[in-house]
């Protein structure tokens, strides 16, 4: 019987490059289990989207290796297709919220042999406009830290690079008046913050996305800050956020499928922690299943 074949994309710089003392490893793992496999190392920004969406049809499935932007540009990558087979993802990066969300296993060897040996789950995907994204669309504090913070740097220094790139924002942090529609109800307020999820975790931080997630449901979670309107606000804001406590006065949190942001002034979001664009209305919706992603038995 032919080996089945098997598509592997990996970052070779992510997180601290670990793919590289690992890479042989992993692709006995892969051979072993019975696959062909094809490497692809990434060149540059957006290569990942490419190789997808022009290779993954020779495939019966695609293994990726990296941090969440790189997830990212091979879900977007199979989102454009037609014909989709199931993605194993390895985690390189730095914070990896989404492979937490799915105990997917942090250790790269492990994570491997999760993708042999794993289950199909059918996950949800936002769409954003014309793009896509696994697990968060966000705007506001803290939300270029990802794009801005060096990568030599977020080596070194992992979830402190993110904290200390933040704390330099919290004396300037920019405020958006935003018209918010959703299931029939608009909020037209000042926000500090907002962000359309769907994971356990967001920036490395547990519990701030909201109850009882699961991904899925077919609906994200959404939180909205608003703005302080005073030092004592923002302390208790940010209290908030480090207990977990999503359900505070300062902000709005509820489910949905789909949501209409508008504002006058152009603003920045991000997308699983890469550079979204500026906007002046984003529509997102929740595609319920739309991709299978391979996770451990039993999860």
């Amino acid at each position: 019987m032919d080996d089945k074949k098997m598509l592997f994309i990996y970052n070779p710089h992510a997180g601290k490059a670990g793919i590289r003392s690992n890479l042989l490893d992993i692709v006995d793992i892969f051979t072993k289990a019975g696959y062909e496999v094809t490497a692809h190392p990434t060149q540059k920004q957006g290569d990942a989207i490419e190789a997808t969406l022009k290779k993954a049809h020779k495939f019966e499935i695609l293994a990726c290796c990296g941090g969440d932007g790189t997830l990212d540009e091979v879900v977007t990558g199979m989102m454009k297709r037609s014909y989709r087979i199931p993605i194993g993802y390895i985690p390189a990066g730095t914070t990896n919220d989404f492979a937490r969300s799915l105990r997917i296993p942090s250790n790269m060897i492990r994570a491997a042999e999760n993708i042999v040996a794993g289950n199909c789950f059918g996950c949800d995907i936002g769409a954003f406009n014309d793009d896509t994204f696994v697990y968060i669309a966000a705007f506001g504090l803290f939300t270029d830290v990802s794009y801005e913070t060096d990568q030599h740097v977020k080596n070194v220094l992992g979830h402190l690079a993110y904290i200390l790139e933040g704390a330099k924002r919290l004396n300037k942090y920019p405020c958006y008046h935003m018209k918010v529609t959703s299931d029939g109800e608009t909020i037209e307020e000042d926000f500090m913050y907002g962000m359309v999820s769907n994971s356990r975790s967001a920036g490395g931080f547990k519990n701030i996305t909201g109850k009882n997630v699961e991904l899925d449901d077919g609906v994200f979670e959404v939180t909205l800050i608003k703005k302080p309107k005073n030092v004592i606000e923002l302390n208790q804001i940010m209290a908030a956020l480090v207990g977990g406590n999503i359900d505070a006065e300062c902000m709005y949190c509820f489910k949905t499928a789909h949501i209409t942001f508008e504002s006058s002034e152009p603003v920045a979001w991000t997308l699983d922690g890469e550079f979204g664009g500026y906007q002046t209305e984003v529509v997102i919706s929740n595609e319920k299943q739309a991709l299978q992603i391979i996770v451990p038995q039993g999860r």
